[in-house]
């Protein structure tokens, strides 16, 4: 009997409802400096790089904790180590209020980061409650938790204004605490683990958790991954402060139109996930990386001012995205990169069933690097060329790469089951015709038939 066939669906929606509250309120701790990192940088007199480093920092350390984190879910189950992260998380948010220098807060930094390894326990601890036509779209769900991104950047600019950074603080990190409590209290451990334990068996090694990851096909999910999601996280991180330099507006204003981005780039997760199920993951990803290409590509187009030499004269106009067009092309971009996320993730529990946690942890994790590389970077980008659209332009260059390295190993793949070319599954592991797929008996030759002329 199938372990999957004596879970009620209530199990499978509790499970599934509390990892996914639970992974709002540590995306809401994760992000919490794209808020309370302007004021510091205003009381520290920090540089754009300098900013740039600190609202990463927690990314650093939620993005290398996912690997150890997925292989422990695997090994021991998602119910504890997801309350751990939680608690830990909990403890550092709070010790934040009492550094009083750069170092300090990056130190604290660090420590805030381990919420963010809450994807790689979650996406483990989920997978394995659904089968699999079915993970897309839990796993989609799932991924809405990155709304906290938004939670952040609605609630906290106006608890910052009316009672300082520190409170905002201090209350997110009693949140995640009283989380972490609800969740010991309302969920059960994983099927999976439950009859492992009743078999008496032991959880693999870490050396075999770990094997997949020579192949080159998890390399490349993780650089799609790198765009669809570090992107999605750098620029939730970088959007309040590119509002306030660019287009002049406050704290406020910043933070509820860099919401407009965020909320669509994960309550629209969900849709992917069913998007994936039932058109195929890799035809999202397409979509995800050619509109997000035309939408970089325009976004990364700086202010121009041009002289025409005219009939009569000097012509002169001007050229710039202005606040409403810019909003909407980032909505836009935020929707497709919500559908890739879960398209990248729809892949992973049918090619390595037995690894969902240690390459989606491998996976997170370049795919969480890049919320940490990229706004330092894009700091960086405006300190040495003095250009605001420079962060987009680097952006254009990464989802261009992505897409093309997917073509080319889509057209590899093709290439090699080209007799059966027009009934290539999505997923070839489904069918068989992927790296996974059973040894197949040798044909029987073929008889000879009559051509039809």
């Amino acid at each position: 009997m199938n372990h999957l066939d004596d879970i009620s669906p209530g199990q499978r929606t509790r499970a599934l409802t509390m990892s996914t509250v639970a992974f709002t309120v540590c995306f809401a701790v994760w992000t919490i400096f794209a808020i309370i990192g302007v004021q510091i940088k205003k009381d520290l007199g920090l540089t754009d790089t300098q900013f740039g480093l600190l609202a990463g920092t927690p990314i650093l350390t939620g993005s290398l904790s996912r690997l150890f984190l997925g292989i422990w879910t695997d090994q021991y189950g998602g119910r504890i180590v997801y309350v751990a992260v939680m608690a830990s998380a909990a403890v550092a948010t709070f010790l934040l209020t009492y550094a009083d220098s750069y170092p300090l807060f990056l130190l604290a930094a660090l420590g805030m980061g381990i919420a963010g390894g809450a994807f790689a326990v979650g996406v483990a601890y989920v997978s394995r409650w659904y089968p699999k036509e079915r993970q897309g779209t839990a796993l989609g769900i799932f991924g809405m938790g990155n709304v906290g991104a938004a939670v952040t950047k609605f609630a906290a600019p106006f608890v910052m204004v009316a009672y300082g950074w520190e409170t905002v603080a201090q209350v997110w990190a009693a949140a995640i605490l009283v989380m972490a409590a609800i969740f010991w209290f309302s969920t059960e451990d994983d099927p999976v683990l439950v009859r492992r334990r009743a078999a008496g068996a032991a959880p693999e090694s870490t050396a075999m958790h770990l094997s997949p990851l020579k192949n080159i096909q998890v390399w490349r999910f993780s650089l799609y991954y790198f765009f669809v999601f570090g992107a999605f996280v750098a620029l939730a991180l970088w959007l309040p402060r590119y509002y306030v330099g660019v287009y002049g507006l406050d704290i406020k204003t910043a933070g509820m139109l860099g919401a407009a981005y965020s909320i669509p780039a994960s309550v629209f997760r969900a849709f992917g996930g069913v998007l994936s199920d039932r058109i195929g993951a890799r035809r999202v990803l397409y979509w995800t990386f050619g509109v997000a290409a035309l939408c970089c590509f325009l976004l990364a187009y700086p202010a121009t001012d041009y002289v025409v030499q005219g009939i009569n004269g000097p012509i002169a106009f001007s050229f710039a995205i202005g606040l409403v067009p810019f909003t909407i092309l980032t909505f836009v971009l935020g929707f497709f990169m919500s559908l890739g996320k879960a398209a990248v993730y729809k892949h992973i529990p049918v090619y390595y069933p037995g690894n969902v946690g240690s390459v989606g942890g491998i996976v997170g994790l370049i795919g969480g690097l890049g919320g940490f590389v990229l706004p330092i970077v894009f700091g960086a980008l405006n300190d040495l060329t003095g250009i605001w659209t420079s962060c987009f332009m680097l952006l254009f260059l990464i989802v261009a790469t992505a897409f093309v390295w997917m073509h080319l190993a889509v057209g590899r793949m093709e290439r090699r089951h080209l007799p059966s070319l027009k009934n290539l599954p999505d997923l070839p592991e489904l069918d068989g015709a992927g790296q996974a797929a059973a040894p197949q008996k040798p044909a029987a030759p073929a008889r000879a038939v009559p051509q039809r002329t």
